[in-house]
C-alpha cells in the first residue's frame, strides 16, 4: 500500500480518546456505546471477576476474520489500533473500507482479559496466563474464546499482543518495533498450507513497513506450545497471525508503534479482501529476521568500578500507580555489554563510579536512580505513561 495514504488515514482516523499504555474497559466503554448504533456489539461472556467480554461484528462478506486484543491485559497498543481501524472502516465515503466490508466479515474482541487490563497485568484475575490455557480452558475467558472460535469458524485469525523493549530485529542494533509470527501447529514446525497463507500475509505487511521503519520488523520465535492459542488455531488449520507491538525509540507510550500496527492491520485486511491467497508467496516471510534480545532501556558505558571497566544496564519495570503506568528504572546487569545496545546510552569515558559500596542507588521514597561519574551527578527518573 502507498505510505502517504496510510499516513493520511492514520491522521484522519486515529481515535483521540485513547492514549498511552493503560487501556481498560472504562476507556473503551464510551466508544462501544457510540459504535453500537452503527455496528453489532454484543457481550459474549464474562471474565473470572464478572466483567463483560464484548464482541464487535461488522461487514457482510464471505471471508471471516477474527481479531482479539489484550489477551494479556498490559498489552494495549493493538487495542488502540483496533479503534483507529474501526474509525476507518465505518467511514462510508472510504472506498477501501466499503470494499473490505463487502468482501469480509470482521469479528473483534477488543479486550479479552478485562480483569488483566484493569490491573495492568499479563495475567487474569486468577493469575493465569490465558495464552497458556488454550487446551485446558480452566478460565472463563478461555471458554468464551473457544466458544467464539467454534461459532465463527474464522478463515483468518489475528492474535494481537505487545512485546518488551528488550527485543531487536535480528541480532542487531535495530529495535523490533513490530514483530510477526505465523505460529507452528506441531512440534516439527511444519510449514503447512495454513501457515503458508499466514506467512504470505505477513510478508505483505513487512513489505509495507520496510518503507517506513526499515530493519525494524522482527519475526517472533515459532517454538511450538499447544497450550498457546495461536499454536492451537494453527493445529486446527486456521491461518493465524501473531502481532507483537514493540518499541520505537523514546516511545514508551507506544503511540508511534500504534501507527505502524494500524498500517499493518489495514494492509493485511485489504490484502485478504482483494486477493485469493494461495500461500505461494510465503518464502519472503523468512527474509524477516528472527527477534533477538539485544536491548536494554539504558546502558551506562565504559565506567570504572573497583578498578575494572564495566557497563551498567538499566531496565524499566512497569508499575501501575493510581491508574498511571510508571516505568521505574532499576539496574539489571553490570558487565561487559558490548554485544548489547541501549535505547539510551550514557558514555562514561572510563570515569569512576563514585561510591565504594553502592554502584547505583535508589533514592529513598522516589523512583530515581542516582549515581556519580567522578563528581558529576546523574539522576535517571521514572517515565509516566
Amino acid at each position: 500500500m502507498d505510505i502517504s495514504t496510510l499516513q493520511n488515514w492514520y491522521k484522519t482516523y486515529k481515535e483521540s480518546s485513547l492514549f498511552g499504555r493503560y487501556i481498560n474497559q472504562d476507556h473503551i466503554r464510551p466508544l462501544l456505546t457510540s459504535l453500537s448504533s452503527k455496528i453489532e456489539i454484543e457481550p459474549i461472556g464474562i471474565s473470572e471477576n464478572k466483567a463483560p467480554i464484548d464482541l464487535i461484528t461488522l461487514g457482510n462478506g464471505p471471508k471471516k476474520l477474527l481479531f482479539w486484543s489484550q489477551m494479556h491485559g498490559n498489552e494495549s497498543t493493538t487495542t488502540k489500533a483496533i479503534f483507529d481501524l474501526l474509525n476507518l472502516l465505518l467511514d462510508e465515503f472510504n472506498d477501501t473500507a466499503k470494499d473490505i466490508l463487502k468482501n469480509c466479515t470482521l469479528f473483534i474482541v477488543p479486550i479479552l482479559s478485562p480483569d488483566g487490563a484493569k490491573a495492568y497485568t499479563r495475567l487474569n484475575f486468577n493469575q493465569v496466563d490465558l495464552n497458556r490455557d488454550a487446551q485446558d480452558k480452566t478460565q472463563n475467558e478461555s471458554i468464551v474464546f473457544n466458544d467464539l472460535v467454534h461459532r465463527v469458524r474464522p478463515d483468518f485469525a489475528f492474535n494481537l499482543h505487545g512485546q518488551r523493549t528488550i527485543f531487536s530485529a535480528g541480532e542487531s542494533n535495530y529495535p523490533a518495533t513490530v514483530s510477526f509470527l505465523a505460529p507452528a501447529g506441531d512440534v516439527d514446525r511444519s510449514i503447512t498450507s495454513s501457515r503458508k497463507v499466514a506467512m504470505e500475509i505477513i510478508a505483505n505487511m513487512n513489505a509495507v513497513l520496510q518503507k517506513c521503519i526499515p530493519n525494524q520488523v522482527g519475526r517472533y520465535d515459532d517454538g511450538f506450545n499447544i497450550n498457546c492459542v495461536g499454536d492451537t488455531l494453527t493445529d486446527m488449520g486456521i491461518p493465524t497471525i501473531l502481532f507483537e507491538a514493540g518499541h520505537y525509540p523514546n516511545d514508551y507510550d507506544r503511540e508511534i508503534t500504534r501507527e505502524y500496527i494500524f498500517y499493518s492491520l489495514i494492509t493485511a485486511i485489504k490484502y485478504i479482501s482483494t486477493t485469493s491467497i494461495s500461500g505461494d508467496g510465503y518464502r519472503d516471510y523468512f527474509l524477516i529476521p528472527e527477534n533477538g534480545k539485544c536491548f536494554y532501556d539504558m546502558i551506562i558505558r565504559d565506567v570504572v568500578l573497583n578498578g575494572k571497566n564495566v557497563d551498567i544496564a538499566v531496565q524499566y519495570s512497569e508499575k501501575l500507580v493510581k491508574n498511571v503506568v510508571e516505568f521505574v528504572p532499576k539496574v539489571e546487569k553490570i558487565d561487559n555489554l558490548q554485544k548489547f545496545y541501549g535505547h539510551r546510552e550514557i558514555i562514561g569515558d572510563k570515569r569512576a563510579i563514585r561510591n565504594e559500596n553502592v554502584t547505583v542507588e535508589i533514592v529513598p521514597k522516589t523512583t530515581l536512580l542516582k549515581f556519580y561519574l567522578d563528581s558529576e551527578l546523574f539522576l535517571i527518573e521514572s517515565i509516566k505513561s
